[in-house]
């Protein structure tokens, strides 16, 4: 093989007019890009974690207030519109999957080496710029890798197939205030932060290295054209209607924006949460109190994703989000082990709640998918927007009262967990890809993987004007 063909072979640009196989593959077919792409879930968890524990370490060695402290969530998820609205999006729509992956990865570790000089200054500003191109980088990974996912392999399971891949966003989360309870919590404020840098050095590597293996990588590109074929052989045929009249896919986005906001906003704090509410509670011991949070709330994916298996998604997304919000409700006044204990069981029912709106908000999307998912994911910036509050709340009133926040958030999220159970519009789709045997049943014969619909229709009317000659 030449190298003009090697580089041929991994183009990065996808026709998006053309269907290929890929809107069926198999549960076996399916298991490699899975894999592949569950590794960046991993990645964005451990990301997200480690904020989590830098929030409360930069509190200590910068000196500064709980509600600035937040301009790291802010300049984190308040890129995620920037990439999932914008250049991300623009390149998942005019290359593919492949393309934009290996861009949020070369984003990704510019932002980890940005932020090794400003570590090393004592710029909080400067980490919170690095921070906001990291964030774009996680932004443009989740633009793709979430549709992916969703749409990689048979239709009827792809919310299961997603809560497994973001569990592994668990693992991530926990092993993340893990390492930062005795990276940064356990040396004297210097060695601290001399740790932090190595720590972003060890993310450059692997993130650069991971794109390199992306690029080489021969992973299935799912078209406009497949995602049209699936809405279509489900008859969801939702994706026949305008972009701008998709309300449940804005209806999903604000959800997202909502539930985000709150998950950010209480894990943002947890420490400080514990910190103020026991007062033996040492940072250190309070950041592997988080780890084990993030530890049930990885569970809890694992958990709700068995579950999906004998109800349908939907359900399980009302009832966890009913339990998030009558078990947040009692930790606001109740602080020390109860408070931190009902915080525990809050995680671990929030775990399925975000794989489970951007899987039911893109049902029945069709050839609207990949603009869709930037929507969705741009709802991730609820994380910019409820930490700060909270953090205002927590500086006025203490870190309990302030969970008062996030208790209001989730109220706005259950909107559409009522809606995609109980309002026809949104619960008809969502139930017409539980039900199909796309994947499961071997693939259409009337598309061939390198033709389009087009093409294919004009090689059968050329074979039927042959044989109206013949005869």
């Amino acid at each position: 093989m030449g190298f003009k063909e090697f580089m041929a072979r991994r183009s990065l640009k996808a026709k998006d007019s053309k269907r290929t196989k890929a809107a069926e593959l198999g549960l076996r077919e399916s298991i490699y890009p899975i894999a592949l792409v569950t590794i960046l879930f991993f990645l964005w968890g451990f990301s997200y974690g480690l904020l989590d524990t830098l929030n409360k370490h930069f509190q200590n060695t910068l000196h500064i207030t709980k509600s600035r402290s937040a301009g790291l969530q802010g300049a984190y998820f308040g890129a995620y519109p920037l990439a999932s609205l914008g250049h991300a999006n623009w390149i998942l729509r005019h290359y593919g999957y492949r393309a934009t992956f290996i861009w949020g990865l070369c984003l990704y570790g510019i932002g980890a080496l940005i932020a090794i000089p400003c570590i090393k200054a004592h710029s909080f500003a400067g980490f919170v710029v690095a921070i906001a191109v990291v964030g774009s980088g996680l932004g443009s990974l989740e633009t793709a890798a979430n549709p992916y996912i969703t749409v990689c392999g048979p239709p009827k399971y792809s919310e299961i197939r997603l809560n497994i891949s973001q569990a592994f966003n668990g693992i991530g989360t926990v092993i993340a205030p893990v390492l930062g309870s005795y990276v940064f919590f356990t040396f004297d404020d210097e060695t601290a932060v001399e740790n932090v840098q190595w720590v972003y050095v060890a993310i450059a590597i692997f993130v650069f290295i991971l794109a390199i293996v992306f690029f080489l990588s021969t992973i299935p590109e799912i078209t406009d054209a497949d995602m049209a074929f699936q809405a279509s052989e489900t008859h969801a045929n939702t994706d026949d209607k305008p972009f701008w009249k998709q309300y449940r896919l804005f209806h999903a986005a604000a959800a997202q924006f909502c539930y985000t906001g709150s998950q950010v906003a209480i894990a943002s704090y947890f420490i400080n949460y514990v910190r103020d509410t026991q007062p033996w509670a040492t940072d250190s011991s309070a950041a592997r109190f988080l780890s084990g949070a993030q530890g049930a709330f990885a569970v809890g994916r694992f958990f709700g994703s068995f579950l999906m298996n004998f109800v349908r998604p939907r359900w399980v997304f009302l009832a966890f989000l009913i339990c998030c919000i009558i078990f947040i409700g009692p930790a606001i006044n109740h602080g020390g082990w109860t408070g931190m204990s009902l915080l525990y069981v809050v995680l671990f029912f929030e775990s399925i709640c975000f794989p489970t709106i951007v899987a039911l908000g893109m049902r029945g999307l069709g050839k609207h998918t990949k603009r869709g998912s930037g929507w969705i994911v741009a709802g991730v910036s609820g994380g910019a927007v409820v930490p700060p509050l909270t953090g205002v709340a927590a500086d006025i009133h203490g870190t309990g009262l302030a969970m008062v926040v996030p208790f209001v958030f989730f109220l706005g999220t259950l909107t559409y967990a009522v809606a995609v159970n109980f309002v026809p519009s949104y619960r008809d789709p969502a139930d017409a890809f539980s039900t199909t045997e796309i994947g499961l049943t071997g693939p259409h014969d009337s598309v061939d993987e390198e033709k389009g619909a087009s093409d294919k229709a004009s090689d059968v009317k050329l074979g039927e004007s042959e044989k109206a000659i013949a005869q």
